[in-house]
């Protein structure tokens, strides 16, 4: 656990809010784009402990959260059939559609398994050849080199019966979407470490400089978070506006070329549907047509479902930043981890979720340094 005690120091984290205190002498909103990073500020409190004069904004950085509504209904429908043996990480179990869960379809018969890597379902498309075998491929960047790599092991293997159904999503168009939008509040970002160590951080320089925000790459730990916090508070001050990696103990500016050779060619760009905002030119990935026949959209027609969000949930709003989850007039009442309206609130990176398993509602709490 040498890491875990290394970045969880009571006394550094103390030094690194006194920095933080010492250095604002304005008001400042600075948003993590990375779920993760969300739930590592609320459950060690680092929001309650920043001076009032810096905002922390939770932005759209849970790839289950932002898997729009008619993306899961497509899940439903095709892990429904017969057939099929329907394989998802855990985290999708529970994501609503718009009548029901993949929970709720393996209860009824159908044959949906969590597994713990994509690869594991392509093994058991191999044990099955008589099944159609579909993996549930989301996620932002992190996750998706190895979902590219069971399509390009299917091919290879002649694995006719085993298919991808993909909603991968891609920051920095997120980014750019959020910074360009009038409603914005955003001062500067903290970007998410996991997807620059695999896409490097060449992105995000031009974003730095359409925008005039500092974009600082940083890590979950605490001292992860607070040193990008520190660091974005130092450039907000000085008028200045650069790209910073303070995760440089695992993201390079060049990512990880091998993995990003497997994406590029399996993937192409397209549009994407964020659930809860809308479509964000250029922001995901889809099969490239050369892949055609491990598209589970095209080989079982539901490429054209799509389905209204529920009026009552405000998971958009949250996802974008324009306001904290307890602000959600159906959050905790409504909409809790057993009754969820959105994706947000079942998450494991959602915000909602955080709010609410740590007791983040109107009233302030006593939280400590310490991991």
């Amino acid at each position: 656990m040498k890491y875990l005690d290394e970045f969880n120091d009571p006394d550094l984290a103390k030094r690194l809010f006194d920095e933080i205190a010492t250095t604002a002498t304005q008001p400042w909103a600075i948003m993590e784009v990375c779920g993760g990073q969300t739930h590592s500020i609320i459950r060690n409190g680092i929001d309650q402990l920043l001076p009032d004069s810096i905002e922390l904004i939770h932005g759209p950085g849970c790839p289950v959260c932002v898997t729009p509504l008619g993306m899961i209904d497509k899940a439903l429908a095709i892990a429904a059939r017969p057939d099929v043996i329907f394989c998802s990480f855990g985290d999708m179990l529970r994501v609503p559609g718009s009548h029901q869960d993949l929970f709720g379809v393996k209860s009824m018969g159908g044959d949906v398994r969590v597994v713990y890597s994509p690869l594991d379902a392509v093994k058991i498309a191999e044990e099955h050849p008589d099944r159609e075998v579909v993996f549930f491929a989301i996620g932002f960047e992190t996750t998706a080199p190895p979902n590219a790599m069971t399509v390009h092991l299917a091919r290879e293997r002649g694995l006719t019966n085993f298919s991808i159904l993909v909603s991968h999503v891609l920051v920095p168009p997120a980014i750019a979407a959020i910074a360009s939008s009038p409603t914005s509040r955003v001062d500067g970002f903290l970007a998410a470490g996991h997807v620059c160590s695999v896409m490097g951080t060449r992105e995000y320089g031009p974003l730095v400089e359409q925008f005039g925000m500092p974009i600082v790459v940083t890590g979950f730990e605490p001292l992860d978070v607070l040193e990008g916090i520190r660091r974005t508070v130092a450039q907000l001050e000085a008028g200045e506006a650069r790209l910073e990696n303070a995760y440089a103990r695992v993201v390079s500016d060049e990512g990880n070329v091998a993995a990003q050779q497997m994406l590029s060619t399996v993937f192409e760009v397209c549009d994407r549907q964020w659930r809860g905002i809308g479509e964000i030119p250029a922001s995901g990935w889809r099969l490239r047509p050369e892949f055609d026949a491990w598209n589970a959209e095209l080989k079982f027609d539901v490429a054209d479902v799509d389905a209204p969000e529920s009026a009552l949930c405000r998971a958009g709003e949250v996802l974008q930043g324009l306001i904290k989850p307890h602000e959600c007039e159906a959050f905790g009442d409504e909409c809790t981890p057993r009754t969820p309206l959105g994706a947000t609130m079942v998450s494991g990176e959602g915000a909602c979720a955080a709010y609410y398993q740590y007791r983040r509602l109107d009233v302030p709490v006593e939280v400590a340094t310490g991991g």
